[in-house]
């Protein structure tokens, strides 16, 4: 099946345009089966077809609550070859919030695992707009919702394969995908990102981490976490190979992939590059094939760069600092990786960056200010938000623009190098994740027992951030860290549940009745529990 040759305006395009020019290449390798470009695109024509006989119109939105899997990829595609908007969504995502971002996007069609039945099946109960449901694997011996086997959607026997689009078709302004990232009001925000964006974004990050087509990419992160998803985005365009992982749970599975399938990209964040390290110094690790090593989510500890070094002695090693709102902000080019480690580096290629004093005026070098980011990348807003947008989306130089304000602080030096200093709200970055200590906090007020709690974020070599958690008792109340740790996890997704709880009295409070947050980091954690 040939396509005629198109730019790349929307971000199927891509699929299109590499299964045109490299059908018979393996585009993905997942639990050691390989697919290539022509199957990825047939698979992913043929659940377009499913969702569009199944009433799915322009614009709807298709959650894609689902582990690391072929049939997450090709839900991806198939989505944007029906002209939907894509979310997917963490699979360690508990009941609750999945109900919440299903209400909250107006999700037309969720497509699932059968194995989080027990998940999905309680967060549809308080639903209305979703009318489709197609599921992977085992189903449910019962449901009271229909449920579509995917492979039945996909099955070349139930399909015509090219879906026949009726109306106008997606524009480069429509939106891709939600991309649901933590809020400071404790429930999470839905980033509209538009084809025009995500496309522009794709280019860039090729282009500066001089990727291209002979590439093997690794990716152990969640396809629901942006730095997984466009590990794929960045494959399918370049029409290079990705080897889809679930997770880092085990670290000896993946690095024999590393060596089967001569990997040349490693993407991670600093606690996988932190245990790479630890078993490096058990026993001597090297992986020569990786050519390009990524890092984001916290910055790399300066002490490891040597080790990393001789774990992978041919890579390039980039620094990056980016945030879901705009993908990136900026990279350090490799070659001055030793000579400022502390910094993450310039604006990623078509993108600028300035700072602004808090009252809106530039700094001088070396002087702190509010990171504002200028470019194509930069998000619609948030769905349904349209205030917390404003405080992120400000007047640009230019009539009618829209600029991105990080609300984190950094310095730039002379050169135009960005220094990270803080950030201006409270979100926790633990494990590569945004961590929202107000969900957090909800729920250890949900929990019998607990008078009253705070979250914050402590500094961690491996973690990036550490998730603590200051607990008051109830009058008579006997709780363990431990209990509080096994309560969060069966209700929070596991890189939000804390590293630490500490039992006080009373938790300190400011003169208007706020818990002073500060004060707490002030508290031993050596007090008695």
């Amino acid at each position: 099946m040939t396509f005629p040759s198109r730019h790349l305006c929307l971000l199927q395009d891509t699929l299109l345009v590499s299964a045109e020019r490299l059908p018979d290449k393996v585009a993905l390798v997942v639990d050691g089966t390989s697919y290539t470009y022509a199957e990825l695109l047939r698979a992913s024509q043929r659940l377009a077809t499913r969702l569009r006989n199944g009433g799915h119109r322009r614009g709807d939105r298709v959650a894609i609550y689902m582990d690391n899997t072929w049939a997450c990829a090709v839900s991806i595609f198939g989505t944007l070859l029906a002209d939907g908007v894509f979310l997917v969504v963490n699979p360690q995502t508990k009941a609750e919030k999945l109900q919440y971002i299903l209400n909250d996007s107006g999700a037309a069609a969720l497509i699932s695992d059968g194995h989080l039945s027990q998940i999905f099946l309680p967060a549809l109960e308080k639903n209305s707009t979703v009318r489709c449901i197609i599921c992977s694997g085992t189903l449910p011996e019962s449901s009271a919702r229909t449920l579509a086997p995917f492979d039945e959607a996909i099955d070349e026997a139930n399909s015509d394969g090219v879906p026949a689009f009726s109306g106008p078709e997606a524009i480069a302004l429509d939106l891709a995908a939600l991309i649901y990232t933590s809020g400071s009001t404790g429930n999470p925000k839905g980033v509209m990102m538009t084809h025009q964006a995500m496309t522009f974004t794709v280019g860039s990050l090729i282009q500066y981490l001089r990727l291209d087509e002979n590439d093997r990419i690794l990716n152990l992160l969640p396809l629901a976490f942006d730095y997984g998803l466009y590990q794929l985005l960045m494959a399918v365009r370049l029409g290079a190979t990705l080897v889809l992982e679930r997770a880092f749970t085990y670290p000896g599975q993946i690095l024999k992939q590393v060596e089967s399938q001569a990997i040349t990209v490693f993407p991670g964040v600093p606690m996988v590059f932190m245990s790479l390290v630890d078993m490096h110094g058990r026993k001597p690790l090297s992986f020569p094939s990786v050519k390009r090593v990524t890092n984001t989510a916290a910055a790399l500890p300066t002490d490891i760069l040597p080790k990393l070094r001789e774990i992978f002695p041919e890579a390039l090693i980039f620094s990056m600092y980016g945030l879901t709102e705009c993908k990136r902000v900026s990279y350090l080019e490799p070659e001055l990786l030793e000579k400022m480690p502390d910094s993450v580096g310039k604006a990623i290629p078509g993108t600028e960056v300035f700072l602004l004093s808090e009252d809106g005026k530039p700094v001088a070098s070396g002087e702190v200010g509010i990171l504002h980011v200028r470019g194509p990348h930069v998000m619609l807003g948030y769905w349904n938000q349209p205030e917390l947008s404003a405080q992120m989306l400000k007047a640009g130089r230019l009539p009618g623009e829209r600029i991105l304000c990080t609300q984190d602080f950094f310095r730039m030096d002379e050169q135009g190098q960005l220094y990270f200093v803080g950030r201006s709200d409270d979100i926790i970055k633990s494990r590569g994740e945004k961590v929202s200590p107000v969900e957090v906090e909800n729920c250890l007020h949900g929990m019998p027992g607990v008078r009253e709690a705070a979250v914050v974020g402590v500094p961690d070599t491996l973690l990036g951030e550490a998730i603590r958690a200051y607990v008051a008792l109830s009058e008579d109340a006997s709780l363990t860290e431990k209990k509080v740790q096994a309560y969060c996890l069966s209700k929070l997704e596991n890189f939000m549940v804390p590293q630490e709880v500490i039992f006080l009295p009373v938790l300190p409070r400011t003169g208007s009745g706020k818990i002073h947050k500060k004060s707490l980091l002030r508290v031993s954690v050596d007090t008695p529990r």
